[in-house]
């Protein structure tokens, strides 16, 4: 598993407080299930490539240096 440190500003961290509670998970736990629940919605949606507005162009600048 990875360690990985989030910022929240305040007002979105009482409210995974309070749906934590709500749920009864801890707010780690509830962060990792609304995580999947966006990832999941996303990869719902996704239509045919270049069919959703919503999905960002790819980023320009640097060419990829990954190998071939």
């Amino acid at each position: 598993m990875v360690n990985f440190n989030v910022r929240f500003p305040d007002d979105i961290h009482a409210r995974v407080r309070a749906q934590a509670a709500t749920d009864r998970r801890s707010i780690n736990s509830e962060i990792l299930h609304l995580i999947e629940v966006g990832l999941t919605t996303v990869s719902a949606d996704a239509g045919p490539p270049g069919g959703n507005p919503a999905t960002p162009a790819p980023l320009s600048g640097k060419p990829d240096s990954s190998p071939v």
